[in-house]
């Protein structure tokens, strides 16, 4: 047993100090979200044992910005390991972590909202959530969790947005937000709201670089989190024209980073915020090393000139010719 212990302590690299992430100011009220955020979705649910040592993984890392939803499964388990990194002290307590969760499609519905977010934070062991997106800009029939989705509804924007907001004003989210939103459409939510969006959570990449959404959003005092910064290589909706990409390649060789690397810094110097997923602690800790240098002008320009674009993630499972949003064009409203 002796042996074993040795050999195990021997081979398994240690944990290096914790990373202090920088923070961006978000909302009225100035609440700070790391810019760098550990994210849970998967192609399919992760494994829960897996998921919760992933988890105590980053939080040693130095994460502290971990995102969730209905759709994931991952509400539990991540729930279960953060609350096993407050009582163990690996953090000083719950305000020390970002947690964001979802509003899922078959409860965009008025009178649904609140349930919906006091299910998630039961779940997640939770007292609030720091923030709380509606997931997409579709509805689907209530009680009805089965993915894909099988019945559609129209998604009345005043009624969900509304109920959105009664989830900050009960206290229930720090702040609130969107994902999956068009330019269209959050100019459509902007028109209603009385406490405006403070995030949109959307495709951002090298290869899919939202350049009008960004000004959008910067205009509007929004800010922008991106996902699948990396391409999302080997999920159903991902590509490998990040990883792959020449420019990328050439940048990350010249510099000795990886490509991943030069992904994210790229992305944190455009201003927002992102989620990255990895279960794997070596690639966590990559993804942190990204703060001691910088890209130069003549690289960043390379990233914004030489780099076809194209967005990755059509959300084809959230039209249906039933449904109240009909084809890619309505669900992105012209924006390829």
């Amino acid at each position: 047993m002796c042996v074993i212990v040795m050999k195990y302590s021997v081979l398994v690299k240690p944990m290096s100090p914790p990373v202090k992430i920088p923070t961006l100011s978000i909302g009225s009220d100035h609440h700070r979200i790391p810019v760098i955020g550990f994210g849970t979705a998967a192609s399919a649910p992760p494994d829960p044992a897996e998921l919760k040592l992933a988890v105590i993984d980053a939080v040693k890392l130095g994460y502290r910005h971990f995102d969730t939803s209905p759709r994931y499964q991952t509400e539990e388990p991540l729930g279960e390991a953060l609350s096993e990194a407050i009582s163990s002290g690996l953090v000083g307590s719950r305000d020390e972590l970002f947690v964001t969760s979802k509003l899922w499609c078959a409860d965009a519905h008025r009178g649904l909202v609140v349930p919906a977010i006091r299910r998630s934070l039961q779940k997640l062991r939770l007292d609030y959530l720091d923030l709380y997106l509606v997931h997409w800009p579709v509805a689907s029939k209530p009680g009805k969790y089965n993915f894909p989705i099988e019945e559609f509804m129209p998604f009345d924007f005043e009624a969900v947005w509304s109920e959105m907001e009664e989830c900050k004003r009960l206290g229930l989210a720090k702040c609130i937000g969107v994902s999956n939103f068009s330019c269209k459409k959050l100019q459509h939510i902007l028109s209603v709201a009385k406490i405006p969006p403070c995030i949109n959570q959307v495709e951002m990449s090298p290869v899919w670089q939202q350049r009008k959404l960004r000004e959008l959003c910067e205009s509007n005092g929004i800010v922008l989190t991106a996902y699948s910064v990396l391409g999302s290589r080997g999920a159903f909706w991902g590509t490998d024209k990040v990883m792959e990409s020449d420019v990328l390649k050439e940048i990350a060789k010249s510099k000795g980073k990886t490509v991943a690397q030069v992904s994210l810094r790229w992305a944190y110097e455009q201003g927002v915020s992102m989620v990255v997923k990895s279960f794997n602690r070596e690639r966590l800790e990559e993804n942190l090393h990204i703060f001691e240098w910088s890209l130069t002008k003549d690289e960043n320009q390379r990233i914004a000139t030489q780099i076809p674009q194209r967005r990755v993630v059509l959300g084809e499972p959230y039209i249906s010719p039933k449904g109240t949003i009909k084809s890619v064009e309505e669900m992105w409203d012209g924006e390829f």
